[in-house]
Formats: C-alpha cells, structure tokens, sequence
C-alpha cells in the first residue's frame, strides 16, 4: 500500500503534534484547511520540526478540491466537540472516498446523545465503504486502561471517575464549550439549562439533535458497551467553576475577572441492569498556576483498584492515540464505528506500512 495519506482538517494547537506523529510513522500529509485567517497561506512546515512538507494551509472552502486532486486514505478532524459541528465536513470527507478519524469528543460514542446524526453518517460511510472513528484521550485513559482493571476484578459494584485538564491547551472551541468566559447566569441558561431534565425531555432533544453531552456522556456509553452492561438510566449535572481571581485567558483572548466562569465540572451518572454504578466527571477549566492534569479512577468490588495519572500529557496522548489509531480504521468494517467494537490501540513501532 501506498504511504498513509493524511489531509489534516483543523490546523490549531494540537495539529502540530499530530502530523508530526503522522510523518514519524512514515505518513504522508497531502493537504490541510482550517478557518483562522491566522494561519491560511501558511505552509505546516512552519508548525513542523524538521520538516519542508511544501503543503499550504488552504480555507476549508478549498477541502473538496483537495480531496478530489489528493485522494487521501484519511482526514483527521481536529475541530469541534459535537457531531453537528463536524457533520458536513465528515460527510465532504466520506463522499470523495476518505476514511475519517477525529478528536470530536461526541463522535466516541454519538449513538447514545445523537442517534440521528450518528446513523446517517455511518449509513453514508457504509454505502461509500469507509470508516469514521472518534478516539483520542478517552481511548485509552477513559475507556480501555478501565476496561483492562474490569478484566482483573471478580465482582464490580461501582465504576468512579475523575479526570481534569486545561482548557488553554485544546483551544476556542473546547474552552467555550466548557462555559469559559460566560457569566455564571449564562452558563445557567444554556449549558446547565438540561441539569434537572427528565429521560422524556432529553430523548426529545436527541431526536431534534439539539442535546449537548458533556464528554464524559459518551464515555459512559462506550465503557458500558465494551463491558456488555445494559444501562437502565443516565444522568448528567454540569456546574461552573468560578474565577475566585482574576486571569488572563490566552485562548479566549479575554481577562477572567472574579464571578466569571473559567471551566465546568460534569458529573455523569449511570445505573445498569447488573446493577453497575457509574459515577464519572470531567473538569475542564481556566488553570490557575497552581493546578495541573490528574486522571484517577477507582473500580469498587472484588478487589477493589484505584489508578492515578499524574500530570498526564493530555494533548500528546491525544493526538498520538488519533494517529496509532489509522491502521485500525484502515482495516475496520465500513461504518461509523466506535473504539469499544476494536482491539486496544496499540503503538506503532516502524511504519504504517508495515501494520497494514
């Protein structure tokens, strides 16, 4: 097979390290879009270490042109968080033959918060026979390092988790969608608008693709499914953390000032016919200097095993799970598929070549 070729889609913060495993792995990149003026006419040569890869950065207007003159293997979308945000320029991708991988955290598991969106896209990729898969961080430090200590324990009673991470290192997008910069009577209104919402009321917003799941929604939904449990409720409560100072945002481009919103915390509740407790939450925010990244999460049973990530890179490991992650979708079904129906990821060594 010819040399993996990339079209990268969303040239942001995070961009850089994921075509730098890309080339590392013996990839290919062919194209690349984005919509920040900033960075359009740029060539990635200027993001890359040692690299004079002659590729420009082009408007996203320019992405079906490129995909009709390249034919990439893949596109990686490093954009948004939810499947309406990612949904047309996923579907430009598929028609023109491209397999799809993304960082979009609903695009995990987008069949328990957007079944519509999610079955339209996976009945595309089937009829255009090629894959589309949402990992990154979640794959490994969410889901199977989870899964893996499930493998040991003899009886679970509970499942608790908690991960927290910087929204300065992902960018726009990922900090507004943690309520950022809004005053603490606007994240009310709109992202804790669904707190106290009853199951009749959300499946009503997922029919209207109008629901917001945090990202630890569709964690629950993938770790329920790679360990076969058959959830009987969800619930999700989001809540703001408060500027007890003022900050300066690098990302937002704005200063905090005190009783402003720097991040939310999003706690996720789960009941399962096997009688299963999941209780899980993600805290993303506006760090101080103070703070940094921990991930911990406990299995409560027969034994009981608590494991702790301290300062865990989260960007990096991101990025690098996205790019181990393309010979698996190289070699999926067609479809729309979920990191819980694949093996573990696991490191590439050598090249793409040699895995395929």
């Amino acid at each position: 097979m010819e040399s993996v070729r990339v079209v990268q889609i969303g040239v942001g913060k995070m961009s850089k390290y994921t075509m730098q495993y890309v080339l590392y792995k013996g990839g290919k990149i062919v194209g690349a879009v984005d919509i920040n003026p900033d960075v359009i006419g740029k060539d990635i040569s200027e993001l890359l270490d040692n690299s004079d890869e002659g590729v420009v950065i082009e408007p996203l207007e320019k992405l079906e042109a490129i995909l009709e003159s390249e034919q990439p293997n893949i596109a990686i979308v490093e954009t948004m968080s939810t499947l309406n945000d990612i949904s047309e320029v996923v579907r430009t991708c598929v028609n023109h033959g491209a397999n799809v991988l993304t960082t979009c955290e609903e695009a995990y598991f987008g069949e328990n918060s957007n079944p519509l969106v999610f079955k339209e896209l996976d009945a595309l990729a089937k009829a255009n026979h090629v894959s589309i898969l949402g990992c990154g961080y979640q794959d490994v430090f969410w889901g199977n390092m989870i899964t893996s200590i499930c493998g040991s324990t003899g009886r679970i009673t509970k499942i608790k988790g908690s991960s927290s991470y910087n929204v300065e290192d992902y960018g726009l997008a990922l900090a507004k969608a943690h309520g950022a910069g809004l005053t603490k009577e606007e994240f009310n209104e709109t992202i804790a608008s669904t707190n106290a919402m009853s199951e009749e009321e959300r499946k009503k917003l997922m029919a209207e693709r109008a629901f917001f799941p945090s990202y630890m929604w569709n964690v629950v939904g993938s770790l329920c499914d790679s360990l076969g449990l058959e959830v009987t409720s969800m619930k999700q409560e989001c809540l703001p953390i408060m500027v007890s100072e003022n900050m300066e945002s690098s990302t937002l481009k704005m200063t905090l000032d005190k009783g402003m919103v720097r991040g939310m915390k999003a706690i996720v509740k789960a009941t399962t016919k096997e009688d299963i407790l999941l209780e899980v939450e993600c805290i993303g925010k506006v760090y101080t200097k103070e703070e940094e990244d921990i991930n911990e999460w406990t299995v409560f049973g027969s034994p009981t095993t608590t494991v702790v990530n301290h300062k865990p890179d989260t960007v990096l490991l991101t990025c690098a799970n996205v790019v181990n992650r393309i010979p698996d979708v190289l070699k999926a079904p067609s479809g729309f598929i979920t990191a819980s129906k694949l093996p573990a990821p696991k490191y590439i060594g050598h090249s793409f070549d040699e895995c395929l």
